[in-house]
């Protein structure tokens, strides 16, 4: 331990400096030329050139100065939220998770730089990227690096190619169980470790990986979990080959969850309490050891995960949906979207943005609690068990930005109860889906919201889907087996057992489709 007595204490705000490097006048035109060229001049793939390589060989030939220099650094997140006379704010390189009052710290752009260039030529920057294979475009997030971290070098970058994740039309369910006709399901699992959580934890690893090659105090990077942070983190520590630490409650998240971290060899802790004291025990060791901490009290990953937003836009052809729903647990998530919708306005690319909607479990419910009583009473709860096990979470560390992503979208927060979220979860894998619990959330919410015509036939409604169902196959089981305690599992599906024999099989198929008949 005597090792690590000199290194600071990662959780105190240093002396705060400033690092933010605004655009000069030198670095801008004198004129306003035409944007450089939106489609990547790709060199021609030689067979000893990876992609790293021809991204580097590529930058290094087409180096220019004609246009401002992009940049970002931390602030205060109540410096964005109202006027501010403070200054504080720090660089991306420094290891710092709260400001010196001890609030949450946000990523904040150059936007001037941004706003150099129109929303026309940032749209076709974004749109010439999807699809490629392009170091690091090809990844969802890494398309929009300007927005996220500009002044990360390509070769620093630690990806999968996480991102551009499917937005499908949810036909059947919306038509026969809402009424609905323009309804659309952003399937955030279909990613590399099969969760939306990969979309922030490129980039902050990647921002690891280039600390540790500056010769930062980064041993590792720890995080709590209960599951799909602790698999996202794994994957992209162990593809960087960076050691990683997760704490985990004991026996409250699935085996599919659990297998990944230990997978990919990360170093787990398996600790008897929940969710709220794994992370209250990682944020205390965090601050004695020189681990970097991974959690959504980490303002980065919330940059990645702002891109899905964008993405959204993107698949609808830069046209708006009315209404995005999110499930909300730690409540990272909802700000980073409300974050990469009202990017996308200010910078020219859209004039509105969704209205957006948290879904809680009323297991887990401090938001919802606190929308209720007109935002003036909030309180931690202590979170009950619920299937949705990666909400479960009383007291949110992200519960500020939620609130302002809420008030600033006319937002709206509904919860669902453990019932209702696993009959919603069974009745929209009936259409063709195969979701997991908390997508269950959002659909019963979006079935609240719906019934009392808060969200109309026609409105144009996408539901984020934070996870692949196939992590949560134990608690499909138990519903279909009928195996949940003081549940009726009403839509329930068990195998029928029958003897192998003609007649029998005959007689349990023909009973079978004279009921589909009807």
């Amino acid at each position: 331990m005597a090792a690590f007595s000199l290194l600071p204490s990662a959780h105190i705000a240093p002396k705060p400096t400033l690092h933010f490097i605004k655009a000069s006048t030198s670095d801008l035109p004198k004129t306003s030329p035409s944007p450089p060229s939106t489609k990547p001049q790709l060199p021609s793939h030689k067979p000893h050139h990876n992609i790293r390589e021809e991204a580097r060989l590529h930058n290094a030939a087409t180096v220019t100065t004609n246009h401002p220099r992009f940049s970002a650094k931390y602030v205060p997140f109540t410096s964005i939220t109202g006027p501010s006379s403070s200054d504080e704010s720090y660089s991306l390189d420094e290891i710092v998770y709260r400001s010196q009052s001890g609030s949450l710290l946000d990523v904040q752009h150059d936007m001037s730089a941004l706003k150099h260039f129109d929303g026309a030529y940032w749209r076709n920057l974004f749109d010439s990227r999807v699809g490629k294979t392009t170091w690091p475009f090809g990844s969802g997030v890494w398309s929009k690096k300007e927005w996220v971290l500009p002044e990360i070098d390509d070769d620093d970058i630690i990806s999968a190619f996480e991102g551009n994740s499917n937005l499908f039309w949810a036909e059947r369910y919306g038509k026969d169980f809402l009424g609905m006709n323009d309804l659309w399901v952003k399937h955030c699992g279909i990613s590399h470790t099969g969760s939306f959580k990969d979309l922030g934890m490129t980039v902050l690893v990647s921002q690891v990986n280039r600390l540790r090659k500056m010769n930062k105090p980064v041993v590792g990077v720890g995080c709590a979990s209960t599951g799909d942070t602790s698999a996202a983190l794994s994957a992209y520590c162990a593809a960087a080959g960076i050691p990683s630490l997760v704490f985990l409650p004991a026996n409250r998240i699935s085996m599919a969850q659990l297998v990944q971290p230990i997978a990919n060899g990360a170093f787990v802790l398996s600790i008897d309490t929940d969710f709220d004291g794994c992370m209250q025990l990682i944020r205390e060791v965090t601050a004695e050891l020189p681990i970097y901490l991974a959690n959504s009290l980490n303002s980065l990953r919330l940059e990645g995960q702002k891109t899905a937003a964008i993405e959204i836009l993107q698949q609808f052809d830069w046209e708006v949906p009315d209404w995005v729903i999110v499930p909300g647990g730690n409540l990272g998530n909802i700000y980073a979207f409300y974050k990469g919708f009202s990017m996308c306005k200010e910078l020219g690319l859209v004039d509105k943005i969704p209205r957006l909607v948290c879904a809680q479990a009323a297991n887990a419910n401090p938001l919802y609690l606190y929308f209720k009583s007109g935002w003036k009473d909030f309180h931690p709860v202590k979170a009950k068990t619920t299937f949705a096990s990666a909400i479960q979470i009383g007291d949110p560390v992200s519960i500020d930005r939620a609130v302002y992503a809420l008030k600033n979208s006319n937002g709206i927060v509904e919860e669902a109860t453990e019932e209702e979220l696993m009959d919603a979860m069974a009745q929209a894998d009936s259409t063709g889906m195969f979701t997991c619990p908390h997508t269950g959330v959002a659909l019963t919410a979006l079935n609240k919201l719906r019934r009392s015509g808060v969200i109309g036939p026609t409105d144009r409604t996408v539901v984020v889907s934070t996870a692949h169902g196939l992590k949560f196959t134990h608690s499909k089981i138990d519903y279909h087996s009928k195996n949940i305690k003081d549940m009726a599992c009403r839509l329930a599906n068990p195998p029928v057992q029958v003897t192998a024999d003609f007649g029998s099989v005959m007689d349990v198929l023909k009973k079978y489709l004279l009921s589909k008949s009807h």
